[in-house]
């Protein structure tokens, strides 16, 4: 009856692992988050200008949030069209120390998205030591094009996830410039290559440096500049080039028009790539990662196009595959010493059945307490390892030694649980009140490691200790008993063989030192 109700105590532990909550590291609680607002490239300054004040007046109105800081900055005009700048604007938030941070992001998230017309507004989501807490989506193609489908394709289906709050991609959008396309036969017969033409082009649209000049004891540095920079494109295809005919148009040269192009260009192995980024709506990352790549199976993607899972998912499966190595280790090494200790194959064995004993109680009170299981949690499993066997082996040691000393097994467990349930007790309850506050949240901004920890091997240690006082005692008696009953059974039957009519009996003699038989 023992057993059975055991068995179906581990079949019940195994049922709640899907009521867990899964993460990675978890978040901090900092009381500083950041806000980015990206708007279409080339915007001016004063644009930008006005396009934060909606957001920034939105975040300072959501309470809670006692500062914000705007950093706006952008390139503009032809120049900027020549050497790129974006159209971002930043705010770096601090909340008061006493909010909940995740609901005062969620509402400020909330906030966010009821605004128009204010670009494409996110708020970076980050978890402890500052990692980001985004689910990625790594996306490459052979071309722009396929690329721009996939990645439109991807975040189309994740916005339709009620557990992810935002998607953003980091694909850029297409940026106007202007494109001077050098005819060669025209720029040689002018004498002129196509760097030197470039040159000459990039001389005329910005300073160039000349050299430097030592005034006062300062060097400075000289740069020359031309009066009237082109400022539109019709002033740039008519600058005039020096040619050994006399001047002549730019555009008789080259080709010079509008054209839009790709703000920035990343490649992954020579092949053009995207990142889509989604921010888990709660603290159940593997919820999130199940729906996401459910999400990207179903997606239909340009042929050549591939999508993979990557981001705080791919470092949680990493971490997890490395610490359920570093636990098969533990159990190994402890079941070595063991065996060293006891000189047994077997008892080592039947002091490990209080290790899957200790994952009801910590699975149990994450689910009852809705803390996710993390990197920290696992961490508290090591622990468990080694403390939850301590409990058996001090029971299991004494009940040997009363059998050393010519107990039977049933007697000697009877002593030597009753002996061993005072410490046993005693050193599980110390060790679980030393981990209350931890558990409790209340060692501070540490708490979002400490308090996995503690519940993890709060709830292994009440779950352990209270069925391997039960357990283990039935487990040795089947095992040591039956081997001891099967001794006295052969022991009887060599007896009842001897003492059967028609036995030979047994003859002894005794010799004395110097005598023969």
């Amino acid at each position: 009856m023992t057993l059975v109700i055991a068995a179906l105590v581990l079949g019940g532990t195994v049922a709640l692992i899907p009521f867990m909550k899964t993460n990675f590291i978890g978040s901090s609680g900092q009381n500083t988050f950041q806000v980015t607002q990206e708007l279409p490239i080339g915007t001016s300054l004063d644009a930008m200008d006005a396009a934060s004040e909606p957001v920034e007046q939105a975040i300072r109105d959501t309470d809670g949030v006692e500062t914000v800081q705007t950093s706006i900055g952008s390139g503009s005009g032809l120049t900027a069209a020549f050497g790129g700048g974006g159209a971002t604007i930043t705010y770096s938030v601090t909340t008061d120390e006493g909010a909940d941070q995740d609901a005062l992001q969620a509402s400020v998230r909330g906030e966010l998205e009821s605004l128009d017309d204010v670009g494409e507004v996110t708020l970076a989501a980050s978890s402890g030591f500052g990692a980001s807490s985004d689910i990625e989506v790594d996306i490459t193609a052979s071309n722009a094009e396929d690329l721009q489908a996939a990645a439109d394709a991807v975040v189309t289906e994740l916005d339709g996830i009620d557990s992810i709050a935002q998607v953003s991609s980091n694909l850029s959008a297409s940026q106007p410039y202007v494109a001077v396309e050098v005819n060669r036969a025209d720029a040689a017969a002018a004498g002129y290559s196509e760097v030197a033409l470039g040159g000459f082009v990039s001389a005329a649209m910005q300073p160039q440096r000349a050299g430097s000049v030592v005034i006062d004891e300062k060097t400075l540095t000289i740069y020359l500049t031309a009066g009237d920079s082109p400022a539109t494109v019709e002033e740039l295809s008519a600058l005039e080039i020096p040619t050994p005919a006399g001047l002549v148009r730019l555009d008789s040269l080259a080709t010079v028009e509008n054209v839009d192009g790709p703000a920035s260009v990343t490649t992954v192995q020579g092949l053009r790539s995207a990142t889509v980024a989604a921010t888990p709506a709660g603290d159940d990352l593997g919820t999130a990662s199940g729906a996401v790549a459910a999400s990207i199976d179903s997606v239909d993607l340009p042929a050549g196009t591939t999508a993979s899972i990557g981001g705080v998912s791919a470092d949680q499966q990493e971490s997890f595959s490395q610490l359920g190595l570093a636990l098969l280790a533990a159990i190994l090494i402890v079941y070595i010493v063991m065996v060293a200790t006891f000189r047994s194959l077997l008892q080592p064995l039947l002091l490990l059945v209080s290790v899957p004993f200790a994952a009801t109680g910590a699975i149990a009170l994450q689910v009852i307490t809705g803390v996710p299981l993390g990197v920290a949690s696992l961490v508290g499993v090591l622990m468990l390892v080694g403390i939850v066997v301590t409990n058996a082996i001090v029971l299991v040691d004494l009940v040997n030694q009363y059998r050393d000393r010519g107990m039977n097994v049933r007697d000697a467990l009877v002593h030597g649980s009753s002996r061993r349930l005072r410490p046993i007790l005693m050193t599980a309850l110390a060790t679980i009140f030393a981990l209350l506050p931890m558990a409790l949240g209340i060692t501070g901004h540490g708490g979002f490691i400490s308090q996995p920890l503690a519940l993890v091997v709060i709830g292994g240690l009440v779950s352990s200790t209270a069925l391997t006082l039960v357990v283990l005692p039935v487990l040795y008696n089947l095992v040591e008993g039956g081997r001891e009953r099967r001794r006295e059974r052969r022991a009887a039957k060599g007896a009842d063989a001897a003492d059967a009519p028609g036995s030979t009996p047994a003859v002894t003699a005794e010799v004395s030192p110097g005598e023969g038989i």
